[in-house]
């Protein structure tokens, strides 16, 4: 079977159930892992080429919703009738849906469960790890500094807080991510902030340490970075982003004491 992926999720998901060498073509920021580097290009994300996808002559396409304007490539791939699978998830328990979705167009069914549950168990192993918090604490993922743009409600990220015992501050917006004001992080009172800006070279928590907001996470200097590619791809890295997220999350003894900011 010749495969194209759309995105870096995708590309990852396909790596975690061994079929990279039905790998034909990927989209212009997939990165992991090193060997699809060589592989043919078909443009970044919002700019796929569809006639380098149909030369490619794949089997199947691997498209995603994930990102916002992704809509238009699918609507190309349909109206070239090329053949494709779309993921859209939101939650994490989509994200191991869509994992097994994907084993099962590949005939690879078992290693699709194996996957899944080798990232509950990291998961479960992260929780374990952290102390007993007598509040949540409330966590701001932010995807983009200017205009700030965060994690919401309909986010895996919501969940893989939780799994940790956390809370996602913007949880009561119900929607993927949002630009907010300032005003809004300040109502929000998140107790830290990590910093995972999508497609950014270089993180620099210092650019949130300087903002003049009244909230924890900066009196506190509770800001942190955290590479993208384990929080904004929705595929098995996720399950190392709640590792790396219980890591930077361990160390902060005024919510193990309970002791509001």
């Amino acid at each position: 079977m010749r495969l194209v992926s759309l995105t870096c999720s995708n590309t990852e998901i396909v790596w975690a159930l061994g079929c990279l060498d039905r790998l034909v073509g990927v989209d212009s920021n997939s990165d992991f892992p090193a060997q699809v580097r060589g592989l043919p290009r078909v443009g970044p994300d919002l700019q796929i080429d569809l006639n380098q996808v149909e030369a490619l002559k794949p089997d199947l396409v691997l498209a995603s919703l994930s990102v916002p304007g992704m809509e238009r490539v699918v609507e190309g791939l349909e109206k070239r009738a090329i053949p494709h699978l779309v993921l859209d998830p939101q939650t994490l328990q989509d994200v191991y849906d869509d994992i097994e979705r994907v084993a099962r167009r590949l005939g690879v069914e078992r290693q699709g469960r194996y996957v899944v549950r080798a990232m509950q168990q990291q998961i479960a192993q992260a929780r374990g790890t952290l102390p007993h918090w007598v509040r949540p604490p409330r966590v701001m993922v932010e995807w983009w500094p200017r205009p700030m743009i965060a994690a919401g409600r309909d986010s895996w990220v919501t969940q893989m807080l939780a799994a940790l015992g956390a809370e996602n501050a913007f949880a009561h917006l119900p929607v993927r991510s949002r630009p907010l004001t300032p005003a809004d992080v300040e109502e929000a009172q998140p107790d830290a902030i990590v910093v995972s800006w999508c497609g950014a070279k270089k993180l620099r928590p210092e650019v949130v340490l300087g903002r003049e907001l009244d909230v924890p996470a900066l009196r506190h200097r509770q800001v942190f970075a955290l590479e993208e590619a384990y929080l904004g791809r929705p595929g098995p890295r996720l399950a190392e982003g709640v590792k790396r997220l219980a890591e930077r999350l361990r160390n902060v003894p005024v919510w193990q004491h309970g002791k509001r900011p």
